[in-house]
């Protein structure tokens, strides 16, 4: 199930790294008994969308939009009723309107799901931590990888699911993405994903890539 989250114009300008404001607003929203501080993160959330770029950040002179999405359909019903308790933000946003959209109806095969945060892929490579782009040829083998985890975690069936980057794609682009002041390359690239309905479903929910948990790797149709 996914939550669409509208908010009132910013009082002060926000920064383009702003990521860490959202995370920390869903962990208040969740409150003190949060148990979601998992290596594994069943859920995800997009990049805010309705920003101006100025000198030094963004402006959101109409209200900004984004939204959560969660395979707990009972986390997202908490999380609303939170919200309306504590709408603030930062930088003077403030939740105005949030709906609710569940799950789309998919079918078996092949679907193309576009980036609506950009898509995170890194393995420790030697105590290392490597980050791959969307061209790279292992890049279709780690996204399934980590698809198929997060399918174990939450008990699903796994076979048969396969994401890959839809390299065809005329705009893909990397960027590097500063959270909390470490780099992070990542993939401005759709993804093709061939599966089960209900495994669609679960990607649609629990986001793409690494670190769905900080603001990366969400996907809409």
């Amino acid at each position: 199930m996914r939550i669409h989250i509208k908010t009132t114009a910013n009082k002060e300008l926000v920064p383009f790294n702003y990521q860490p404001m959202l995370t920390g607003a869903l962990h208040r929203w969740i409150g003190e008994k949060n148990e979601l501080h998992d290596d594994v993160s069943l859920y995800s959330f997009s990049w805010l969308n309705g920003g101006k770029a100025v000198k030094g950040g963004l402006n959101f002179e109409d209200g900004a939009r984004y939204f959560i999405s969660s395979t707990d359909n009972e986390l997202l019903k908490n999380l609303v009723f939170s919200i309306e308790k504590h709408p603030e933000l930062d930088f003077g946003l403030s939740v105005n309107e949030v709906t609710i959209e569940p799950d789309p109806t998919f079918n078996s095969g092949e679907d193309t799901f576009y980036y609506a945060s950009p898509i995170l892929v890194k393995r420790k490579v030697n105590d290392n931590e490597i980050h791959f782009d969307y061209k790279s040829s292992e890049t279709s083998q780690f996204l399934t990888e980590t698809l198929k985890h997060k399918l174990k975690k939450a008990g699903l069936p796994h076979e048969g699911i396969r994401v890959m980057f839809d390299t065809g794609y005329f705009k893909a682009k990397t960027k590097v993405v500063h959270y909390k002041k470490i780099g992070n390359k990542v993939n401005l690239c759709p993804v093709k994903i061939t599966g089960t309905p209900e495994q669609k479903a679960f990607a649609w929910n629990a986001g793409i890539g690494n670190s769905t948990g900080i603001g990366f790797g969400a996907i809409r149709l």
